[in-house]
C-alpha cells in the first residue's frame, strides 16, 4: 500500500480526508498555516532585538546570539529529528513538537534575563522544525496529480511565515512589548496543535531502519551526490548574507541616524515578502530553461542587491531607507528563486529519498543562517553596517562561484541508501 493510500485509509473516518482525488481546502490551509507559524517562531525575535536588549540590560552582541541559536536549533532539528518522520507516525511527531514549541515560546516570554532567553531560543529552533514534518506530510497526502500544487501552497505559507513574522513581531513589540509577542506566538502554536490533532490523519511508517541507520543514510547521500553538495553549499552561502542582514537590521535602525523602533524594522519584512511572492516565477523558468540557470540568476541578483547597500554612506537618511527596502526585495527574490531551483535539482537526484535529501539541503541552509547571524553579531559592533554589507556580498559571490562551477545539467541517480 502506498504512503498516500496508507494515510487516507488510516483516516477513513476523518471528515477532512481527501475525496474525489483532491485534498479539502481546509486541510491544505491547515498545513500551510502550520508550516508558516512554526517557522515564523524562529524569526520573531529579530526585529525586537534593539528594544529587547535595552529592556533586559543585555549588550547587542549578547542578544545577537538569540537568532543564531534559533537557527542552529532549527538546523539540528531538521538533521536529527526530521528523519524520524519516515520511522514513526508523522502526526504524533508534529503534535509533540507543537507542544514543546509552545512551552519554549512561553519560556522566552517569561525569561528574566539573557541566559534563559538563549536557552529558550535553542529550544524554539529545535521544535520549530515541525515545519519540515508538515511539508512531507502534505506531499504524502496530496494526490499525485495535484502534489506540486499542494506542496507549493504549503511552501508559500512557510515562506510568508519567515518574512511576515518580522512585520508582526515588530508591531506587537512596539505597541504591547516584546514579551507579549512570545505569548501570542505560543497561543498560535497551541491552536495549530489542536487543529492538527483534530484534522490530520495518522501516517504509517515507511521504513524500519533504526535511528542510527537513518542518520547514516544522510551521510551516504551527501558523499554520493555532487549535485546535492553543490546545492547545499551554495544555498548555505546565500543564507549567510540573508541572515546577516535580517539579524542585525533592527539593531542598526535603532541607532543613529535613524533611531527607529521595532515596528519600523519589522516593516521591512513586507519588502522581503514581495520578493518571496514573486519567487514562484522562478519555478516556471526552471521548468522551461533548467534549474541551473535559475540558481545562477538568483545568486547574481543577491550579489547586486547586497553590493548596492555599499552606497548608503553617500545618501541621506530617507534615501538610505529606500535603498534598504529595494535591496530587501532584490535579495529575498534571489534567495528564494535559488532555493526553489535547488530543490528542483535535489529532488531529481532520487525520488525515493526526497525526505532525506530535503533534510540535507535545509540543514545546510540553516547552518548558513546561524553562521550569518553569528558573524554579523561580531561584525556590526566593530565595523558597522558597511561590514555587514561586505560580509553579505562576499558570501553571495562565493555562492555564485559555486553555481558557475557546476555542470549545466546535474547528473541524476536513482540509487540511494534505503
Amino acid at each position: 500500500m502506498s504512503s498516500i493510500q496508507t494515510a487516507h485509509a488510516t483516516a477513513a473516518s476523518n471528515p477532512v480526508t481527501a475525496s474525489a482525488g483532491r485534498l479539502p481546502a481546509s486541510l491544505v490551509l491547515l498545513l500551510a498555516t502550520g508550516a508558516g507559524l512554526a517557522v515564523a517562531s524562529i524569526y520573531y525575535s529579530q526585529p525586537m532585538l534593539g528594544v529587547l536588549g535595552a529592556d533586559i540590560g543585555a549588550s547587542s552582541r549578547a542578544v545577537g546570539f538569540m537568532p543564531t541559536l534559533t537557527q542552529l536549533g532549527y538546523a539540528l532539528g531538521i538533521l536529527l529529528l526530521a528523519p524520524l518522520g519516515d520511522r514513526f507516525d508523522r502526526r504524533r511527531i508534529i503534535l509533540a513538537k507543537a507542544a514543546v514549541l509552545c512551552a519554549a515560546l512561553l519560556l522566552a516570554g517569561a525569561a528574566p534575563g539573557i541566559g534563559w532567553l538563549l536557552v529558550a531560543s535553542l529550544a524554539i529552533g529545535l521544535s520549530a522544525s515541525m515545519a519540515q514534518d508538515i511539508v512531507p506530510a502534505a506531499a504524502t497526502l496530496a494526490p499525485e496529480a495535484h502534489r506540486g500544487k499542494v506542496v507549493g501552497m504549503v511552501m508559500t505559507g512557510l515562506l510568508l511565515g519567515i518574512l511576515l513574522s518580522r512585520v508582526v513581531s515588530g508591531f506587537v513589540a512596539e505597541h504591547f512589548g516584546w514579551r507579549s509577542m512570545f505569548v501570542v506566538a505560543a497561543a498560535s502554536i497551541a491552536l495549530v496543535g489542536v487543529a492538527a490533532w483534530r484534522g490530520l490523519p495518522r501516517f504509517r511508517p515507511t521504513t524500519q531502519l533504526a535511528y542510527g541507520a537513518l542518520l547514516g543514510s544522510l551521510a551516504a547521500l551527501w558523499h554520493r551526490h555532487g549535485a546535492l553538495r553543490r546545492a547545499t553549499v551554495a544555498q548555505s552561502l546565500l543564507a549567510i548574507g540573508f541572515s546577516a542582514f535580517w539579524s542585525t537590521l533592527a539593531v542598526m535602525l535603532h541607532g543613529a541616524p535613524f533611531h527607529l523602533g521595532s515596528a519600523a524594522a519589522g516593516a521591512f519584512g513586507l519588502a522581503g515578502a514581495a520578493g518571496a511572492l514573486a519567487a514562484p516565477l522562478a519555478g516556471r523558468l526552471a521548468d522551461r530553461r533548467g534549474p541551473e540557470l535559475v540558481t545562477r540568476l538568483g545568486a547574481a541578483l543577491v550579489v547586486l542587491s547586497f553590493a548596492a547597500m555599499a552606497l548608503m554612506p553617500l545618501l541621506s537618511a530617507p534615501a538610505r531607507l529606500w535603498l534598504l527596502a529595494a535591496s530587501a526585495v532584490g535579495f529575498d527574490l534571489g534567495v528564494q528563486a535559488a532555493l526553489i531551483a535547488h530543490q528542483t535539482i535535489v529532488y531529481g537526484i532520487d525520488p525515493a529519498a526526497r525526505s532525506r535529501l530535503n533534510a540535507v539541503l535545509f540543514t545546510g541552509m540553516f547552518i548558513g543562517m546561524a553562521i550569518g547571524s553569528a558573524l554579523a553579531a561580531l561584525v556590526l559592533p566593530s565595523w558597522g553596517w558597511l561590514g555587514v554589507t561586505v560580509l553579505a556580498t562576499v558570501s553571495a559571490l562565493a555562492a555564485l562561484a559555486v553555481r558557475l562551477s557546476a555542470p549545466a545539467r546535474p547528473a541524476r541517480s536513482s540509487a540511494a541508501p534505503r
